[in-house]
């Protein structure tokens, strides 16, 4: 895969589609790779004439780590005091501009889940002249307030990495459990979970990096108020049975948007499960083609 020079660091990138298709970028979650963003998920929209980028954010993945930094003091952090964060979701929107400035792409659609979502909502505050079309899906305003993990989803995500390869995959297989879909026409076997932990592993594991990005997001500002001046297409999609991000943040975001359309699936949890796949293509190009230029 490519790697690109944008906000001073290094972003690894892939892309599905036609260059001259318009470009459509993806930002994924906490501590999650770009690979999270199935192929098949990007073929479906790059076939509706998009030129789909899928990338690694900061600190996970193949892109620049972090581990120059000192630890952050999470709970300082949640207190008020940032000092030690060692970056903001502002920064890593602005990794994501500048990866269209690499690919010389001026603007682009967006859609950003869970953390991505965040740091899509930012990039439209901060680059709102780079941004067609919004979509944030499973995600949050950053009030505190609203979009709060379950207790069992906060203390999985929150638990050891694990000390060697056989117990960080482990460990990945059981955070995936709890907070993924349990319906039955969308939960997945710990089979299909074994593998994707696996491959994630193989192909990165820095763990570091995931602890890193929950301190940006705990050290990043309220947005509800800044994004009540998003004047462009904007979508919010969440599952009703989100364990991770209480669909209250996509409720709460929705509503700060003039004109933001949300979309709720019954029984989605926090993952993008292949059975809605179709729909949620659908409801992105809808979303993209109100956008103007």
């Amino acid at each position: 895969m490519p790697r690109a020079e944008a906000n001073g660091i290094e972003l690894e990138y892939d892309t599905f589609g036609a260059p001259q298709d318009q470009p459509l970028l993806l930002i994924m979650g906490l501590g999650t790779q770009m690979t999270a963003w199935e192929p098949g998920f990007c073929t479906m929209l790059a076939e509706r004439g998009y030129y789909v980028i899928r990338f690694d954010n900061r600190d996970i993945g193949l892109s620049t780590q972090f581990d120059q930094k000192p630890e952050p003091d999470l709970f300082a952090i949640l207190g008020g005091d940032t000092s030690t964060a060692p970056y903001f979701l502002a920064d890593m929107a602005d990794d994501a501009a500048g990866l269209l400035d690499a690919l010389g792409m001026e603007r682009a659609h967006v859609v950003g889940a869970s953390m991505g979502g965040m740091i899509a909502q930012e990039l439209a505050i901060r680059h709102g002249e780079r941004v067609l079309s919004l979509c944030s899906i499973m995600s949050t305003t950053g009030n505190r307030a609203v979009g709060q993990p379950s207790g069992e989803a906060l203390a999985a995500v929150m638990s050891p990495r694990g000390a060697d390869r056989t117990q960080a995959i482990e460990r990945t297989v059981t955070v995936q459990r709890i907070i993924g879909s349990k319906t039955p026409e969308y939960a997945v076997t710990d089979e299909v979970r074994y593998r994707r932990a696996v491959d994630a592993y193989e192909r990165s594991y820095r763990p570091e990096g995931a602890t890193r990005q929950v301190a940006a997001i705990a050290a990043s500002p309220d947005r509800t108020e800044a994004l009540g001046t998003l004047k462009l297409p904007v979508l919010v999609m969440h599952g009703d049975q989100d364990p991770l991000v209480d669909i209250s943040g996509g409720r709460a975001t929705a509503a700060a948007i003039h004109g933001a359309e949300l979309i709720v699936f019954p029984g989605m949890a926090h993952d993008l499960p292949e059975p809605l796949w179709l729909a949620i293509v659908d409801a992105i190009a809808a979303n993209a083609a109100k956008a103007i230029g």
